[in-house]
């Protein structure tokens, strides 16, 4: 296999060198920019993503759709992926997977208004959306449409499944001697029962789960940086530092260079938030709203807590952990994480633990939905049960394969997914901003709208 790792991680460079980062990093700033910085909104956003919306029309609350969405997208990206960042771009990497996040929450807010706004529902009043709907309703542009589906179905497949399980079947075998193929069967197991209950089973899961672990795991970090507090000033400095800087080899890090900080920064952080990938609007369709911009603002949070708040704790407390051990062993990404979180006495391989194998079996749920709404507008209902099928066998599979062939894999095929996501957010932001006037701008949030295009 190794001929293959080699094209795929040729592919995957290719595929994130200069163009992908200036389309993604541009249109967050084009975004910010248009839509008048709604990320000053976030207090607002956070307000109304726990508020009911109950004669609204959809299928799930907006928290429920958030909580599921957020299932998705905090993951291992969180944990493994930005210390795999730090491992290949250096402490710069941290600094700009946060630029990418804090500038991600434009994006994200324009996918959760166009996925509101191209929604359709079923004859059997289900509602559906993403940007499939709105390359097809809003641009006519259905075979791009098409592209964006078949990349969306065989992402779920890396960063939504394959990376997860083997993130699980890897720590729980390092640290517990848990046989791999024992982690896969059981993971399998409960896949399929929370599967069977469709996307109301998928959120009641993540409504529950996702609170308990993102605190769970912030608490660890708290912890980690309380022990490093005499590092953390320098921490910084040396994220900023290392971000436009070049770094010679020694003082404990591997020579980098600007173009590999940013290039694994974010990279990692598009893994961890999804802005601009177009997999979390494919959720936010289907909530209770009275309006596009309601649910848009609700979406936005999702990109503030997974990377603003929980990749930075987790960049800070790698690079604070390297900073005060210089003895850690850095140049891999799952043995740094192990290594920090394992200066906590007795309970820190357990919160890792905890925090790695409920963040990656939520994520596994949370692309579950987005996989199969991907087959459905490719070719209808007949096909979500061939897919499940397909699905929960890839979580075995991916229990035991290599991780370097599996990131390299998923990072392709989110450049594929985010590319026609990326053209639609692009030519509808003039439908972003007449909606963000109608409904923010003027004050009236409250207002309900009629679910025409």
């Amino acid at each position: 296999m190794e001929w293959f790792e080699e094209i795929t991680a040729q592919i995957s460079s290719a595929l994130w060198g200069w163009p992908m980062i200036i389309l993604l990093l541009g249109t967050h700033l084009f975004l910010t920019i248009r839509l008048r910085v709604p990320q000053l909104k976030i207090f607002t956003a956070i307000r109304l993503s726990v508020a009911k919306d109950k004669n609204a029309a959809g299928d799930v609350s907006q928290f429920g759709a958030l909580a599921t969405s957020l299932a998705a997208t905090i993951g291992t990206g969180n944990i493994v992926g930005v210390a795999t960042a730090v491992a290949f771009g250096g402490p710069g990497a941290v600094l700009w997977c946060w630029i990418t996040g804090v500038l991600g929450i434009s994006t994200k807010y324009a996918e959760g208004l166009l996925a509101i706004k191209y929604r359709v529902r079923t004859a059997n009043g289900e509602m559906l959306g993403g940007p499939m709907y709105a390359l097809e309703r809003g641009l006519n542009m259905k075979w791009l449409a098409v592209l964006f589906c078949i990349f969306t179905a065989i992402a779920a497949f890396g960063i939504g499944n394959t990376v997860q399980a083997n993130s699980i079947s890897m720590l729980l075998n390092e640290s517990w001697g848990i046989s791999p193929h024992l982690t896969g069967g059981i993971i399998c197991l409960l896949l399929a029962l929370v599967m069977l209950f469709g996307l109301k089973g998928i959120s009641n899961v993540c409504s529950a789960l996702v609170p308990f672990m993102a605190a769970f795991y912030v608490l660890g970090c708290i912890i980690i940086l309380w022990m490093n507090a005499a590092y953390l000033k320098d921490t910084v400095a040396l994220i900023f530092d290392s971000a436009f800087t070049p770094q010679a080899a020694g003082g404990g890090f591997l020579g980098t260079t600007v173009m590999m900080a940013a290039r694994y920064g974010i990279a990692r952080g598009l893994f961890s938030n999804e802005s601009g990938l177009g997999s979390a609007p494919i959720v936010a369709a289907a909530a209770r709203t009275r309006n596009p911009v309601r649910q848009a603002l609700v979406s936005s949070t999702g990109t503030f807590w997974d990377t603003v708040i929980i990749c930075a704790l987790t960049g800070l407390v790698l690079v604070s952990s390297i900073i005060a051990h210089p003895e850690i062993d850095h140049t891999q990404g799952g043995a740094l994480t192990k290594m920090a979180f394992g200066k906590i006495p007795y309970f820190g391989p357990i919160i890792l633990s905890v925090g790695i194998v409920t963040f990656a079996f939520s994520t596994i749920l949370g692309w579950s939905y987005y996989g199969e709404k991907a087959m459905e507008y490719l070719g209808g209902k007949r096909l979500i049960i061939y897919y499940r099928i397909v699905y929960i066998a890839a979580a075995y599979l991916g229990s035991v394969m290599n991780l370097t062939l599996v990131w390299n894999i998923a990072d392709s095929m989110n450049a594929l997914m985010a590319i026609p996501n990326l053209i639609s957010l692009l030519l509808l932001s003039g439908v972003a901003v007449k909606e963000t006037r109608r409904f923010l701008w003027s004050g009236k949030l409250d207002e309900d709208a009629t679910e025409e295009v």
